[in-house]
C-alpha cells in the first residue's frame, strides 16, 4: 500500500487550487435576447447601483473591462466619455463595470474626467451574472493621480465583453470579442440600428 505525507497531499492540493483559480470562472453567457437577471453593485461614490432603477427606461450598455488605468481599458473608457453625448442623446446609459474597488474607480473617473457610472464587481456577482468570464488572484497597476503615485489594487480580472440592454430588460446585443478604442462606436452603431 503506498502512504503520503501529510505534507505531500497538502501541497498536491495547494497546487490544484493554484491551477483551478486560474482558469476563467463564469456562469452560463447571457444570450441575445434573453431577460438580464437583476444586478447591483458600488459605484464610484460608494452607493449602491440597482439594475432594477435603470433598465427598461432606456438602452443601458453594460461593458465589462480588465483594469482601471490600464491602456486598453483607458482607451475604452475615455471613448466611451467622448462619444457620451451622442449616446445619451439617443436615451442611452453607459455603465462600465471591473473587478476594481470603489477607491480605483474614484481615482479612475477623477484622472480622466469619466463622466458615466463605474462599478466596483470585486465579488465578480456581475460578472457571474451575464456570464462574463474571469480570473481571480491579486493584480496591481500604478498611476499618477494628481502628482501622487497611487497602486490599484484588484482581486478579479473580468475579461472585456460588452451588452447593450433594450428597454424590455433583453439583451439586444453581445460582443466577447471587443475592440476596446472601438467600441463606442460600435455600440453608437448597434442602437442605431435598434432604434430604426
Amino acid at each position: 500500500m503506498i502512504q503520503f505525507s501529510k505534507n505531500l497531499v497538502c501541497c498536491a492540493l495547494a497546487g490544484l487550487l493554484a491551477v483551478a483559480m486560474t482558469f476563467p470562472a463564469s456562469a452560463a453567457e447571457l444570450k441575445v435576447g434573453e431577460k438580464v437577471p437583476a444586478f447591483e453593485a458600488k459605484d464610484a461614490k460608494g452607493e449602491t447601483w440597482k439594475s432594477s432603477d435603470h433598465v427598461g427606461k432606456k438602452f443601458v450598455v453594460v461593458y465589462f473591462y480588465p483594469a482601471d488605468m490600464t491602456g486598453g481599458c483607458t482607451k475604452q473608457a475615455c471613448a466611451f466619455r467622448d462619444d457620451l453625448s451622442k449616446l445619451a442623446g439617443s436615451d442611452v446609459e453607459v455603465v462600465g463595470v471591473s473587478g476594481d474597488s470603489v477607491r480605483n474607480h474614484q481615482l479612475f473617473a477623477k484622472k480622466h474626467d469619466l463622466n458615466f457610472t463605474l462599478l466596483a464587481d470585486t465579488e465578480a456577482q456581475v460578472a457571474e451574472t451575464f456570464g462574463v468570464p474571469y480570473t481571480k488572484g491579486e493584480k496591481s497597476v500604478k498611476a499618477e493621480v494628481d502628482g501622487k503615485e497611487e497602486t490599484l489594487l484588484r482581486n478579479v480580472t473580468i475579461q472585456r465583453w460588452t451588452f447593450i440592454i433594450d428597454k424590455e430588460g433583453k439583451v439586444a446585443y453581445k460582443n466577447t470579442k471587443v475592440a476596446a478604442a472601438d467600441d463606442s462606436k460600435t455600440v453608437a452603431e448597434v442602437i442605431a440600428g435598434l432604434k430604426k
